[in-house]
């Protein structure tokens, strides 16, 4: 599944907008994310990292790495 789709269906389980999230990666950041940013991002799928990490914080998911060569 494509990280656009992915978040949305994050939202979705958290009941959350875009622009909530925006705001409140604002917040935790201190930099500012508009939600048109934001969604420009995930549109063309250029989100760096740490947005991903900050969007999991918010979102109180864990992001994971699993070793598949065990």
């Amino acid at each position: 599944m494509e990280c656009r789709k992915t978040i949305k269906y994050l939202l979705l389980q958290r009941n959350m907008t875009l622009t909530k999230l925006a705001e409140e990666m604002t917040k935790l950041s201190g930099k500012k994310i508009s939600q048109s940013l934001l969604s420009q991002k995930l549109g063309t799928g250029n989100l760096r990292f740490y947005e991903l990490q900050l969007i999991c914080k918010v979102l109180n998911f864990k992001l994971t790495f699993e070793d598949l060569k065990k």
